[in-house]
């Protein structure tokens, strides 16, 4: 050290970000002034960490006696500049997790009530040598052609929200078509096991009941 003015390079390391992702890799400089740090630096093991740190407690209170001895891991500060967007990612995922429920609780009805606004049609499909899986795909396929339209509508909306949201990271992932593929996919499932259920139960139910039927 020279002056505040004039400084002797020690050494240069490589870019690092010191900041979150959102922020550019800006020019950083270390130099040590003695005076005016505010805290000191350490890298310790993670082996027996506790006994680490009671040993420097110790060496604090003999080096410097009345001070209080604080401290905290550099992870966890960087960690904390993440905290918003994990509270964020929870609330959305469990907002998300009612909203699937309650469409499949809806789409479940639905199809309890196209089943028995239908029942006539099926009970005379079926004496007329319909196969169960005829009858499967007949009840099913208006169900999945709403998914579909629904799949078709929310990708270019879901791809705006995301990309909107990755503008904030000044480093950030591209948004795969993988992505809307397999989300499409996983949608498709859920809606097929939700009607699965009661439209089986209709295919497979006797013929006579449903002509029968009022």
């Amino acid at each position: 050290y020279i002056s505040r003015d004039t400084m002797r390079v020690s050494g240069v390391i490589e870019n690092f970000n010191q900041m979150s992702l959102k922020t550019n890799i800006i020019p950083l400089a270390f130099p040590f002034i003695y005076a005016s740090n505010d805290f000191f630096s350490m890298k310790v093991s993670p082996v027996d960490l506790q006994n680490t740190i009671k040993q420097i407690k110790n060496i604090w209170e003999k080096t410097l006696p009345g001070n209080p001895f604080e401290y905290f891991f550099l992870d966890d500060h960087f960690n904390n500049q993440y905290a918003k967007d994990i509270q964020f990612g929870r609330v959305f995922g469990i907002f998300s997790g009612l909203a699937i429920f309650i469409a499949c609780l809806g789409l479940f009805a639905l199809a309890s009530f196209s089943a028995i606004q239908r029942t006539k049609e099926i009970g005379v499909r079926k004496v007329l040598g319909a196969s169960v899986n005829s009858i499967v795909q007949l009840l099913a396929k208006d169900f999945l052609r709403l998914v579909v339209i629904s799949i078709v509508v929310a990708i270019p909306a879901t791809y705006f929200i995301m990309d909107s949201w990755l503008q904030n990271f000044a480093y950030r992932i591209t948004i795969g078509w993988w992505i809307f593929l397999l989300s499409s996919l996983i949608v498709t499932f859920i809606a097929a096991i939700t009607i699965s259920y009661q439209t089986i139960k209709t295919a497979v139910s006797n013929p006579t009941k449903a002509l029968k039927y009022e």
